[in-house]
């Protein structure tokens, strides 16, 4: 026992030491960034983001309100975009649960962009690649999904609203206080991420589980490697399976050449538990927020990945 409890201390210290590594590259990214988008949303230059989505909103069944919501999902998170679409609802037509699905699904895709484009950028994906992969996705989804509904007669019925917005922030004080607060938690969960990988590579579980998922995985070009990684982004988030692989390039144990479509299927669906649940309080059904979006997500990187690989002469490559 007395050699386990140092080597367990060891263990810790390095696990605090990587999700700080890791913590500092992402808050160098987010900080900057969080603080433009108050100043932004401040000043009511989101509204000017929405203008031209308005005219879009009709394409996928949408009344012109909703590009509103949706511009807010991607300056700012989901919550603020739900805030946003519950003080919305009553100045328009009722929505039903196709549309309130529809819209769902364009924001789980395309939200948080400023950020989270910016995260993956650090990861070798290029920002501006993986920001018109996410909007022209959350569009092209959005439009398939009214159009099976539409086509099929589905989800007519009108969508129950169980989000109620939280009260405004006290001020300026409040804010930093919640950014802090969230800032903290990436940390804890990225710290509780890390020490279960090396709990799982130590156990050997993560071999098994690379190679349940390979043959699956490598149809998206992403590599054994990256395999159990981008499943956590997808269960947890862009950030934390961002945070990862950043890790794993730093230390050469993974491959760069599955950061691409690895980093692009976790654009495109991440934290699909979570934020999907989430969506379910506006009324949205699972079969557009998590089937239809996952499966989306999923043809598009498999072909995109075969696209770029064929285009650089070589296996998918990190993009531009």
């Amino acid at each position: 026992m007395p050699k386990t409890l140092p080597q367990l201390a060891r263990a810790a210290r390095a696990v605090a030491v990587d999700a700080a590594r890791i913590c500092l590259d992402l808050f160098k990214i987010m900080v900057p960034i969080l603080i433009g988008v108050k100043i932004l949303k401040e000043l009511g230059w989101i509204t000017y983001l929405a203008k031209p989505l308005a005219p879009l909103m009709g394409l996928v069944g949408l009344p012109p309100e909703c590009g509103l919501t949706w511009a807010t999902a991607m300056a700012n998170n989901l919550y603020a975009a739900l805030a946003v679409h519950a003080a919305l609802v009553p100045t328009m037509a009722p929505l039903t649960v196709a549309q309130a699905t529809v819209i769902a699904t364009m924001m789980l895709i395309a939200h948080n962009m400023f950020v989270e484009g910016a995260i993956a950028g650090k990861c070798g994906v290029g920002f501006w690649g993986q920001t018109v992969l996410r909007l022209c996705g959350a569009f092209a989804c959005g439009f398939l999904l009214n159009a099976v509904f539409s086509g099929l007669g589905l989800f007519s019925q009108p969508a129950p609203m169980l989000f109620t917005p939280p009260p405004a922030d006290a001020g300026l004080g409040a804010w930093a206080f919640g950014e802090v607060k969230n800032l903290a938690m990436i940390y804890l969960v990225i710290a509780g991420l890390v020490g279960l990988m090396r709990a799982l590579d130590h156990l050997g579980v993560t071999k098994l589980f690379e190679t349940a998922l390979l043959p699956f995985l490598r149809l998206m070009g992403i590599g054994s490697a990256a395999a159990t990684i981008t499943v956590i982004g997808l269960v947890m988030g862009l950030a934390y399976g961002s945070g990862l692989i950043l890790l794993d390039i730093q230390q050469g144990k993974v491959d760069r050449r599955d950061v691409f479509s690895a980093i692009s299927l976790m654009s495109l669906s991440h934290a699909l538990i979570e934020d999907t649940l989430l969506m379910y309080l506006i009324g949205a059904t699972l079969w557009g927020t998590f089937v239809g979006r996952l499966l989306f997500s999923l043809a598009v990187v498999a072909v995109l990945s075969r696209i770029v690989g064929r285009a650089a002469g070589r296996p998918v490559a990190v993009g531009q």
